[in-house]
């Protein structure tokens, strides 16, 4: 049981969030976070860009994404995974076919190919707009086996947890963190948006990822904002009965909590009439998108978001997409294969989109995920990992080469803690600072926004594939 100071301090601290959360920008009332609110020093944006994290739910098998295919490599990989492996050429599967850019490793040349299922991305990185971070995942600061092995490593809390490693690759900070690095990110441009509403934009649902200190996520469906019952079309069929419901949730109230929901709910209302209006037909979008893959329509609606930037008054946008079902203990064969087809046909429809909309330079698009999955395999599956395989798109990405570390394809290698779980070599602090300085975002302002980055050699910290 709390004792009262610490439920008088407890309190304090809920009231002055909630006190600062009234200045804050419109917000949906489902995506409210009480977070702590702070001045955002923004940052100066006179053109547009935009980042679109697409986050894969439960852990993605990062060997049966980018596929070992240099001999050497691909004969240890099939060795490991009998039963799983992608094989070179069998009437089961297609032929796979190597991205012919080998990546070096202490002198020893690796290839890789794309799953087969990821097809459609290959002329995308054939072009050089498609880049390829090899081993990323959560770190604190660089860490070697030795390390980990001794236990004098600096380590991120409870590895291989989903929930845990969700947070800490959204927010550098375990389950219960109140932003996240991309909220943060907009936090430094809400000043500069015409309308801070539109700043940090979830298409799948809460995340902290887009919770900033002074950014608030708002939430949209499939088909664009979601208007509040009652208030948008009529209530009971009388236009009076909805205007009365609209004053009870936006009038002014002395009860603090209460005055802020009205607060909240009224920002809510004006938001839906402003996006509403904005929002293009999603027929101007001819790039074909298939309405039956769910992340194809979440990307389909952030480029029509994006296609009326200009009328928003926004400069910089955060969006964040999702799809789950990659937590692949069992049937790793035949659900993987799957879950691939919807994001590769998802993400290459999304970059043809933005070719058409004439905004591939100002858009870059990236894959992220709890963790990787173990090299051995589970009956028919993989177990939770650590590092992985992840993909950056768009027009401005330095693409058609490799960033990071090739690991080497073996189980107690000193890239292994065990089972095949690579021990990351690059940091997601590294991957996400590479994004805030295309956005725009200072060295200086930068360490504050991700607070493992100062253990990191300055040279060090920018990856450079945008």
């Amino acid at each position: 049981m709390k004792n009262s100071t610490t439920m008088n301090a407890s309190r304090r601290a809920f009231l002055q969030r909630v006190s600062a959360l009234s200045i804050a920008g419109v917000a949906t009332p489902w995506a409210l976070n009480l977070a702590a609110m702070a001045e955002a020093s923004a940052a100066n944006a006179d053109d547009y860009k935009a980042i679109v994290c697409v986050f894969l739910y439960g852990g993605n098998d990062y060997a049966n994404t980018l596929v070992p295919y240099d001999v050497p490599n691909y004969t240890a990989y099939s060795q490991l995974r009998p039963s799983l492996a992608y094989k070179y050429l069998d009437l089961e599967h297609t032929a796979l076919t190597g991205l012919n850019v080998p990546v070096d490793r202490n002198g020893v040349s690796h290839q890789y190919a794309l799953a087969p299922n990821l097809n459609p991305l290959l002329p995308i990185f054939n072009a050089g707009k498609m880049g390829i971070l090899l081993n990323v995942g959560t770190l604190i600061r660089p860490t070697t086996k030795l390390e980990y092995v001794n236990k004098t490593a600096m380590l991120p809390p409870k590895l291989f947890s989903h929930n845990d490693q969700q947070s800490v690759w959204q927010s550098s900070a375990p389950e219960g963190a109140t932003s996240g690095w991309g909220g943060r990110m907009g936090d430094q441009f809400v000043a500069g948006n015409g309308n801070a509403t539109f700043t940090c934009i979830n298409v799948s649902g809460n995340a902290v990822y887009l919770s900033g200190n002074t950014a608030v996520q708002y939430q949209v469906s499939t088909n664009g904002s979601v208007p509040m019952t009652g208030v948008k079309a009529p209530l009971f069929g009388s236009v009076p009965c909805s205007a009365a419901l609209q004053k009870l949730v936006t009038q002014e109230r002395i009860h603090l909590f209460e005055n802020e929901y009205t607060r909240v709910s009224k920002r809510s209302i004006e938001a839906n009439d402003i996006l509403t209006a904005a929002l293009p037909d999603p027929d101007k979008i001819t790039t074909y998108f298939n309405d039956q893959n769910n992340l194809a329509m979440q990307l389909k609606m952030v480029a029509r978001m994006i296609d009326c930037a200009g009328t928003l008054g926004a400069k910089r946008q955060v969006f964040f997409v999702s799809m789950g079902g990659f937590d692949t203990h069992n049937g790793l064969g035949e659900t993987h294969p799957d879950l691939l087809t919807s994001v590769g046909e998802a993400l290459r429809s999304f970059y043809d989109a933005t070719k058409e909309l004439k905004i591939e330079n100002k858009v870059t698009s990236f894959t992220a995920s709890d963790f990787g999955r173990t090299l051995s395999v589970n009956n028919d599956g993989s177990d939770h990992g650590w590092g992985s395989m992840h993909f950056m798109l768009g027009g401005a990405v330095n693409g058609k080469r490799y960033y990071g570390t090739a690991p080497l394809v073996a189980v107690d290698s000193d890239d292994d803690v065990g089972q095949g779980r690579l021990l990351p070599t690059t940091s997601v602090d590294q991957y996400a600072a590479t994004l805030g300085k295309w956005l725009g975002i200072s060295d200086t302002d930068m360490l504050e926004l991700l607070p493992n980055l100062k253990y990191y050699d300055a040279s060090k910290r920018y990856l450079g594939f945008v």
